[in-house]
């Protein structure tokens, strides 16, 4: 185990001098706040606590600050906006959290090269707006864009509703800047769309959960924006049904939608209630938002149909056109707010994030339901069915005094009937300090010696968001 000092007075004197007392702060309830991310409190062991915050406003602030605390051996944790979904921000071992609100500007954006260049404290949906203004988009953009840092979208590798079309975050950048934990400074890729010139690098740091470096810019490859969407909201009268129509969609009609969504009943409802505005069919046992883009509505209009036509040959209870801005505005903002809701309206549950393959999705589901059976539980399930990522809720109600020892053992089932279906622990959301100690089932021993391995090539001392993905 590795000993970390811890921080004294005059280290965050020290710290001060270094980049300015502006961009330095001990207050106990800044500490509380920056300390934690969408993991609610009472699933964690004990309270963890950063010992000072950062906030530096450059890529020599970060520097600095990382050579300091290399050479004083004080462990560091990036923090983008705090809403991630496994641990991955919050500090293991105390010492500084180095917050990135300061560090939110959009550089450039590069109309040649078809790119844009941002800070790693700029909220993804500024992102896109500044490429709307161009008639392009950053298609990367997760659910949380509102609210997420694009730095922690490139930690995280981040999905979202597109990555059936586009990919998730990391096929959507083309270069970064990062800064060593040593205090070095290097870029990792370019603006151009090949290079095998040495390793791919910039795709090592994507999903490395700011564990090998920190992110100080990325520049993100830009598309053309269709001016014609179109989606459909389709009920089913079973989750079967909806879930065995999603492969055949593509496969059958040969069109692959921009986004294939799913919602289970109980999180529609859960998230009706939440914005006191239904969707129509709530008594459907699960709904899908396909959505379509293209330029030309003519065509637009065929695909649609087509695929409309297919969703009632398969069992659709109706299909429900939100060819509009309110409507759209409306179904994406019920879909976008289910995780909200189910942390609003409950106090004992567990969120996973698994990905199967495809074919897998159905037995997946059914499996599910066993959990829920053998553990006297409620399943919340929405998320990305189009790549095989399901948002998974596991709720225990609120009179049950074991509820811990139930979502462990729920989570351990599941878990095990995830990994035997050729899926994995993560599809979006990372492994952080949450689901450190179930990697080993999904990976073996020799690729775990290999991530430590390549954390220690990087991190030599170890200082950098220890305790999240292995532990060294």
């Amino acid at each position: 185990m590795t000993s970390y000092s811890p921080v004294g007075k005059e280290n965050i004197k020290d710290l001060e001098r270094l980049i300015g007392s502006h961009k330095v702060a001990a207050d106990p309830e800044k500490l509380a706040s920056y300390s934690r991310d969408e993991v609610a409190q009472q699933f964690w062991d004990r309270d963890y606590r950063a010992e000072v915050l950062v906030f530096p406003e450059s890529t020599e602030d970060v520097s600095a600050l990382l050579a300091y605390a290399d050479t004083h051996m004080i462990p560091v944790t990036p923090r983008g906006a705090g809403t991630g979904l496994s641990g991955g921000a919050v500090p293991a071992f105390g010492g500084i959290v180095m917050a990135f609100d300061r560090m939110n500007r959009i550089l450039e954006v590069d109309l040649e090269n078809l790119s844009l260049t941002a800070e790693p404290g700029v909220v993804t949906a500024e992102i896109q707006a500044a490429a709307s203004i161009h008639g392009l988009e950053y298609a990367g953009d997760p659910c949380s864009g509102d609210a997420s840092f694009i730095g922690g979208n490139v930690a995280e590798n981040a999905g979202g509703n597109k990555v059936i079309k586009y990919g998730a975050t990391g096929a959507n950048v083309l270069a970064l800047e990062v800064v060593l934990p040593s205090g070095k400074v290097t870029w990792f890729g370019g603006k151009r769309r090949k290079d095998v010139t040495g390793l791919d690098l910039v795709h090592l740091m994507v999903g490395s959960e700011g564990i090998l470096g920190v992110v100080t810019k990325v520049i993100l490859k830009l598309v053309p924006r269709q001016e014609k969407v179109v989606d459909l909201l389709v009920p089913f009268r079973t989750v079967e049904e909806a879930i065995a129509f999603v492969p055949r969609v593509m496969r059958e009609i040969k069109i692959i939608p921009s986004s294939l969504e799913f919602m289970d009943r109980n999180s529609l409802s859960i998230v009706s209630r939440y914005l006191g505005s239904p969707l129509p069919y709530q008594e459907a046992g699960a709904h899908l938002i396909i959505q379509l883009e293209g330029n030309d509505a003519e065509v637009l209009s065929d695909q649609y149909e087509q695929v409309g036509d297919f969703c009632f040959e398969n069992g659709a209870l109706e299909v429900f056109v939100a060819d509009n801005r309110n409507f759209r505005e409306h179904l994406w903002k019920t879909r976008k707010n289910i995780a909200e809701a189910i942390m609003v309206f409950f106090t004992r549950y567990t969120k996973e994030d698994l990905v199967v393959p495809t074919s897998g999705i159905p037995a997946l589901m059914k499996a599910i339901d066993e959990v829920c059976a053998r553990y006297s539980l409620e399943a919340f399930n929405y998320g990305h069915v189009g790549d095989g990522n399901i948002h998974v809720n596991l709720i225990v109600p609120d009179e049950r005094e074991d509820w811990h020892e139930t979502i462990g053992s729920a989570r351990k089932a599941l878990y095990r009937s995830t990994r035997e279906l050729g899926g994995t622990l993560s599809g979006e959301h990372g492994i952080g300090l949450k689901r450190k100690k179930y990697l080993c089932d999904f990976l073996d021993e020799t690729q775990i010696e290999l991530i430590r391995g390549i954390k220690k090539v990087f991190d030599p001392n170890l200082i950098l968001n220890p305790g999240k993905i292995v532990d060294c």
